[in-house]
């Protein structure tokens, strides 16, 4: 019978623990979680949501590729030199060209619209490289769904 209490004791312990700790808590700066099916990014800092923001991500035809990543590069202004020298403002690179930035087509933001990059506001692509910046590149993660 003490063997039943003490699992019961240690269940309820681990599952207390995943309703009150913050999600990612290892990676305690900057979690950026993008929902390619919803056209959504959340931007956690510390844990604690901060921003919800629509996004535009590949279009048919062009993938923004799924996954788990950290930023690799920071480009304050950055120019498509594959897309006819398109303006990338505030570009967050997180795996070779693919990179989160903002953009002036604005009106295509919720619906999918790019060349595989996550495009953002000009102003939402400012405040989440301010925030990158000031973590650091391996104190933000990335998360692409």
């Amino acid at each position: 019978m003490r063997t039943f209490s003490r699992i019961t004791a240690i269940i309820s312990f681990a599952l207390t623990a995943l309703f009150f700790v913050p999600a990612n808590s290892a990676d305690a700066g900057v979690v950026v979680k993008i929902s390619r099916g919803s056209q959504v990014m959340r931007v956690y800092v510390g844990g604690q949501l901060r921003h919800t923001w629509r996004v535009s991500t590949g279009r048919r035809g062009y993938t923004t590729p799924a996954g788990s990543y950290r930023p690799q590069r920071l480009e304050r202004m950055w120019h498509s030199r594959k897309y006819h020298w398109s303006p990338m403002p505030y570009s967050i690179f997180y795996s070779g060209g693919y990179a989160i930035h903002g953009t002036n087509e604005t009106k295509r933001l919720g619906r999918r619209a790019s060349h595989g990059c996550v495009r953002l506001a000009p102003s939402n692509a400012r405040r989440l490289y301010s925030l990158v910046r000031r973590y650091g590149r391996g104190g933000t993660r990335i998360y692409i769904r």
